[in-house]
């Protein structure tokens, strides 16, 4: 099978059944993303793929082959952090650490539905232009994504906060085009 994990061109020989998690853990040597409950239900595995999150605990390998995957080892660019995980360390948005690459992919996954204004269940406006990252949007699309440690209100302000300068950071493009 052919893979494109964190932009590097990869192949592995295993079997069809093998979840993508497993993979990536168990043949691949990848251990940043982790293991949870193995049901999809507690969001520790999740990584983007194409940009989009999802579960890997719940996806077979062979699903996903020569699509973009991108974990938590992939976020950080030539040895700089992601905003997200600076705003992480920031805003103390991890405690022993085990949710929290499951945290920053997903989060960033997020990130990209708001800007392509996909509603969640808790958004007010279905017609609006541009759907607010308030703390209610923020708690509720990161409601798939389990903190054993309690670390939510550091890890809504660090996503708050980051979206909030990407949002400045556009308005500046915008102005300047």
């Amino acid at each position: 099978m052919h893979f494109t994990i964190n932009g590097e061109a990869i192949e592995a020989e295993v079997d069809i059944r093998t979840s993508l998690l497993d993979l990536m853990r168990n043949h691949l040597g990848m251990t940043g993303t982790k293991k949870g409950c193995d049901q999809g239900a507690c969001g520790a595995c999740t990584v983007l793929v194409d940009g989009e999150r999802i579960n890997s605990c719940l996806a077979l390998a062979v699903q996903y082959q020569g699509r973009s995957i991108t974990t938590v080892e992939g976020l950080a660019v030539n040895g700089n952090l992601h905003p997200l995980q600076q705003a992480f360390i920031e805003h103390d948005g991890f405690q022993c650490g085990y949710c929290t690459p499951g945290q920053l992919c997903s989060a960033i996954g997020m990130a990209s539905e708001l800007q392509r204004n996909i509603p969640s269940a808790v958004t007010a406006d279905l017609s609006a232009a541009d759907i607010t990252a308030s703390e209610t949007e923020i708690r509720e699309r990161m409601s798939g994504n389990l903190c054993r440690c309690g670390a939510y209100n550091g890890i809504v302000e660090a996503i708050s906060e980051t979206l909030a300068g990407q949002s400045a950071a556009l308005a500046q493009e915008r102005a300047r085009a």
